[in-house]
């Protein structure tokens, strides 16, 4: 389902106010700000539908407008954005990481017109915000319970590409097992795709067969694997558990509606958004969180992995970040 507006009823040009930037007149005029998402994947894709989730909640709340258009190839990518720039749209929402070069490029095209992209790549000018996806911190502390869960202390995880968002959550995970179980192993795959998941079980598959009893399913169809063969599977992004039961027992969660908020406030505001976004995705944001399942946990495994969050939430540790690719 779409939620959708007219283009028309939304283009203002009051001559009074022509000084200000085009976005910033729009947010005064109109008292919510108009949003436009460009989603390469569905919108049931785990990443996707974390940021699809949350905008429509803030659309319901009545603090923006959403529209998007899904599906989107990185070689129209360019022509989507121009479209809904020139539509009228105050911020304009996407993913970079296939078309860094001509993202950047509409955006210095439209001056006017806020951008805030998923990017492996810094902000740039006043209008081209960009963020990163953090729930690496949730997936340090999944790690911390499966580490006392495994019996063959063989860990595996299946990626999508060895992005610098994707390595450094992997990497975290490995670091919580590592925390409570020094003498873990770990197996790794990505599938080359964001949003294949025959592939993603297909390579989770010959990670069990190769001993790993545990998983962490940074792609949709990992744990279908897990499923299959009886053993036990974390979720990320997304709750798996419900699809999931008995097989997903933890899930490391992100949750975007802190960045959401932190952006439309730099636009109704009037505040350039050419700044990363990131940082709204951590624990102490609730940008991120843990989801488990107590029963199937071992008891002994809590106290410490609750510790830990307790202190990731109030600032006095920092889950370290490691971008190199996983073996």
């Amino acid at each position: 389902m779409k939620l959708k507006t007219n283009r028309r009823q939304l283009l203002i040009g009051a001559a009074a106010t022509l000084a200000l930037p085009a976005y910033i007149r729009r947010a005064n005029a109109q008292g919510v700000t108009r949003v436009a998402g460009v989603h390469m994947s569905p919108v049931e894709n785990a990443w996707n539908s974390r940021i699809h989730l949350a905008l429509q909640e803030a659309a319901a709340a009545g603090q923006i407008e959403y529209e998007f258009s899904e599906g989107v190839a990185p070689t129209d990518y360019p022509r989507a954005m121009r479209e809904y720039a020139e539509g009228g749209a105050q911020l304009v929402w996407g993913e970079a990481y296939a078309v860094e070069r001509e993202a950047r490029e509409v955006a210095g095209d439209y001056p006017d017109t806020a951008f805030l992209m998923g990017s492996s790549g810094g902000p740039e000018g006043d209008n081209f915000g960009v963020f990163g996806t953090r729930n690496h911190e949730a997936a340090y502390l999944a790690g911390m319970l499966a580490g006392k869960m495994s019996e063959s202390n063989v860990f595996g995880s299946v990626g999508g590409y060895p992005i610098p968002e994707v390595n450094l959550l992997i990497n975290a995970f490995r670091m919580g097992v590592t925390e409570v179980n020094p003498d873990a192993t770990f197996l790794n795959g990505f599938i080359g795709a964001w949003f294949d998941p025959a592939r993603a079980k297909e390579a989770a598959m010959a990670q069990i067969d190769a001993g790993a009893d545990i998983l962490f399913g940074e792609r949709i169809g990992t744990a279908d694997a897990a499923q299959e063969r009886g053993i036990k599977a974390i979720g990320s992004l997304i709750d798996y558990t419900p699809r999931y039961p008995g097989t997903v027992f933890a899930n490391a969660i992100w949750n975007y509606g802190p960045t959401i908020d932190a952006i439309v406030a730099d636009i109704q505001a009037g505040n350039p958004v050419g700044r990363d976004y990131t940082e709204y995705s951590f624990m102490s944001y609730g940008g991120n969180e843990l989801i488990y399942v107590a029963d199937e946990v071992p008891a002994e495994a809590i106290p410490a992995m609750e510790a830990k969050q307790a202190a990731i939430t109030a600032g006095e540790w920092d889950v370290p970040i490691n971008n190199d690719e996983p073996a």
